[in-house]
């Protein structure tokens, strides 16, 4: 069983994927933003994180940044809604994502994609 942190401003996301989650009998921690997720990631371990780009406050790049400067073992899927832009996916990749998904995303190829990273 891993330990899975989503982060999405989203609760209807949040829901979708933890239920999900839960099922593939996974833990799941859950915030509402950047800052919030990161407090949650260094007071649990985490083998992976969920991310959302686009949140108030705390964005997800600036999360996924300051995660893969501090713990260089952080596996990050940054996920965006934001389809007419697809920068936001490029940088979240050399901010440290291991992979990105647009919303709505596919969610069998998500969680295919969440368990590729978690075998690693």
């Amino acid at each position: 069983m891993a330990t899975i942190l989503i982060i999405d401003d989203e609760e209807s996301i949040r829901n979708l994927l933890r239920e999900v989650l839960e099922r593939a009998n996974h833990r799941v921690l859950e915030a509402r933003d950047g800052r919030e997720g990161l407090t949650l990631y260094q007071q649990n371990k985490v083998d992976l994180v969920l991310m959302d780009i686009l949140m108030p406050g705390t964005d997800g790049l600036e999360a996924t940044l300051q995660l893969t400067k501090e713990y260089l073992d952080a596996k990050v899927i940054a996920m965006t809604g934001a389809q007419a832009d697809r920068n936001f996916l490029d940088v979240a990749k050399l901010f440290g994502a291991c992979r990105v998904f647009e919303k709505p995303f596919n969610l069998d190829q998500l969680i295919q994609a969440v368990n590729e990273e978690l075998a690693k």
